[in-house]
């Protein structure tokens, strides 16, 4: 049960997007952002975490879940350090996603041949 909770929670997460993507004329990187900014705006407002809670990796997972991760990393490392710890929780709670995709956009980047656009 908890597999299909994930799977029916991020996929419509995901198909939100798509709806955004085809009905609107926002392009991805806005609905891409969006979707952090409303993870923050969520999980600031203690709506994401009860989410988080009952669909597992399919609420954390999606960009809504880093925009979750980030606030989480504030709020605590704010709590723990003060403002130093507010301008650097969120960096701290999302290193290891942020490492990752610079690793495998490097990674891809070696490996890919670049051509002319034109």
């Amino acid at each position: 049960m908890e597999y299909l909770l994930a799977f029916l929670t991020g996929g419509l997460i995901c198909a939100a997007g798509q709806l955004l993507i085809d009905l609107t004329n926002l392009t991805p990187a806005r609905i891409l952002t969006g979707y952090v900014v409303a993870g923050v705006a969520l999980s600031a407002a203690g709506l994401y975490g009860p989410l988080a809670d009952f669909a597992g990796c399919g609420a954390t997972v999606p960009l809504l879940g880093f925009g979750h991760l980030l606030a989480q990393g504030v709020r605590q490392a704010g709590a723990e350090q003060g403002l130093l710890g507010c301008l650097t929780g969120g960096l701290r709670a999302g290193a290891a996603g942020i490492a990752a995709s610079l690793v495998c956009g490097v990674v891809c980047a070696f490996l890919s041949r670049s051509r002319d656009q034109n």
